[in-house]
């Protein structure tokens, strides 16, 4: 059956349709690095509280404090036997086997009474090991000066140390150690989450770009003006009145919004590790770098002389031979980076110098000196 012309015309415009759509279905969707509310925002009133404790830590094995050197373990060991029914006032104790400790722990925001929670043991005075030791009940104040836990248990640590009369090893860190679930909540924190009316929803990392496509997706979705980015830190959420299960119902629908996040153009260096993090915002504008350093390399490597064979009066000496090295870097070449170069191409180029981190953080301080680094250089450590 042959077509008319008309018809092949349409039959040849429908096919090139049929191509195009398939190639455009084939070709990559662009990747868009979304995050959900959750992980970049705190809600304002939900956040750990920070306990602390003193306390001892018995049955260690030898390797306690020594009641000398801390007098405040000899008082508290005392203090724990009166309250026992022991007296030891005026007595001598050489006992090797009890270490005063600081006990820390943090208590979540929702933690109810009767529930568990971890916490770390740490030596205070010249104890050497707290591996095998118990904890005695220790008591756990918040900054308020209540107290909201008690823990007891055995100590697990990491860490070890031998030592002999010649030679000693250590590994990790065997005065601090850690209790599983080793505290049980006994006053909670009283925040009502339910009871509240809006949302003080707190960025991690703040940026005034990032608060208002928050506020902008919360508002999306609710269909209403609820949410307002106050500061690049803060955006204030009210509930609606008739909203199903109220604040908790929000928040629970809230956090799984998903946001792309902004971030500020920065490059961080950590001078003591030669550690470089750069962010994908970073750019340049035109300039040239080169970079070359002056090496001397000095070698000694002495000969031996001998004597030939039955030579009388000869002596066997070593000859001295000095090998130097000079590298004035006449090898490495000028770079010219162009202007606005992303990331990589930054990358690239200072790869392409042949130079190290130590090196390249010289280069970047020398770059953002000259005005031409269109971010900000924070050195830490």
């Amino acid at each position: 059956m042959s077509l008319s012309m008309p018809c092949k015309r349409l039959f040849g415009k429908r096919l090139l349709a049929a191509l195009a759509a398939g190639t455009l279905a084939l070709a990559p969707l662009p990747v868009f690095a979304f995050s959900r509310v959750k992980d970049l925002v705190q809600v304002e009133g939900v956040r750990d509280n920070m306990l602390v404790g003193y306390g001892l830590v018995v049955g260690l094995n030898g390797t306690g404090d020594s009641l000398r050197n801390a007098p405040f373990t000899e008082q508290s060991l005392q203090t724990m036997l009166e309250r026992l029914g022991v007296n030891t006032r005026g007595e001598t104790m050489q006992t090797k086997n009890v270490a005063a400790v600081m006990v820390t722990a943090n208590l979540p925001a929702f933690a109810g009474q009767g529930g568990r929670i971890d916490v770390s043991v740490s030596a205070m005075g010249d104890a050497k090991s707290l591996q095998g030791g118990t904890l005695l009940v220790t008591t756990l104040f918040g900054a308020d000066g209540n107290i909201y836990a008690l823990a007891q248990g055995p100590v697990a640590v990491g860490g070890f140390s031998a030592q002999g009369q010649a030679a000693s090893v250590t590994r990790g860190v065997p005065t601090a150690g850690r209790i599983s679930n080793g505290a049980i909540v006994e006053r909670e924190t009283g925040f009502k989450l339910a009871s509240e009316t809006s949302l003080k929803l707190s960025l991690r990392n703040p940026d005034l770009s990032t608060a208002t496509r928050i506020a902008d997706a919360v508002n999306r979705y609710i269909g209403t003006n609820v949410a307002t980015a106050d500061d690049p830190s803060t955006i204030q959420v009210s509930v609606p009145a008739a909203y199903p299960n109220g604040v908790v119902g929000l928040l629970n629908d809230v956090e799984e919004l998903k946001v792309t996040p902004d971030q500020e153009a920065k490059v961080v260096i950590d001078e003591q590790s030669g550690v470089i993090v750069m962010g994908a915002d970073v750019r340049i504008s035109t300039v040239a770098i080169a970079q070359g350093n002056l090496t001397i390399r000095v070698e000694e490597t002495p000969e031996v002389s001998q004597p030939l064979p039955f030579s009388q009066g000869g002596q066997t000496t070593t000859v001295p031979r000095t090998k130097i090295q000079v590298d004035d870097g006449k090898g490495n070449k000028m770079a010219v980076l162009a202007q606005g170069v992303s990331l990589q191409k930054l990358v690239d180029g200072l790869n392409a110098l042949g130079v190290g981190p130590r090196d390249i953080i010289s280069i970047l301080q020398a770059i953002k000196a000259a005005g031409a680094l269109q971010a900000d250089i924070e050195v830490i450590g």
